[in-house]
């Protein structure tokens, strides 16, 4: 059985190094205004070969929240959507990004005892935005493909 807390450490990371930009586990960053991300754990799912061990294969699906905001320095500021979507295009390449002369990862992920074997963008609804807060947020979900080493 592949463990999530792992997979999800290791994605939160990825994204942090590859964009530069803060990631809250299910909120906001401790001391951080936006613009971050939120990553959330969707749903799982477990296979593997027949006769054999049935949970040896994971598929893990993570919810990647961009949120856009005003700048701290301009009071008149607000979220907007070029901003989200320049974050979710960020984090579309740090997570499925390869180099085009070797096919490999742009970014590693790295989970102990575990292999990724597929990476995929599940679903993207796009952004929202809440006048109430000037914040703006772009959601995107992404399909981790795991098998056990």
């Amino acid at each position: 059985m592949i463990a999530r807390l792992p997979v999800t450490m290791a994605l939160s990371a990825l994204l942090t190094s590859a964009t530069g930009i803060p990631v809250g586990r299910g909120r906001k960053p401790k001391d951080t205004n936006p613009p971050y991300y939120l990553l959330y754990g969707v749903t799982a799912q477990t296979g593997g070969a027949p006769f054999a061990d049935l949970n040896e294969d994971s598929t893990l699906v993570y919810q990647v929240t961009s949120v856009s905001g005003p700048d701290p320095a301009n009071p008149d500021s607000h979220g907007v959507a070029d901003q989200a979507e320049w974050m979710a295009d960020l984090a579309r390449t740090a997570i499925l990004g390869r180099d085009p002369a070797t096919g490999l990862w742009l970014h590693g992920l790295t989970v102990p005892g575990v292999s990724v074997i597929g990476r995929s963008l599940d679903t993207e609804p796009g952004g929202t935005s809440d006048q109430s807060d000037a914040i703006m947020s772009y959601v995107q979900r992404f399909r981790i493909d795991l098998t056990s080493t």
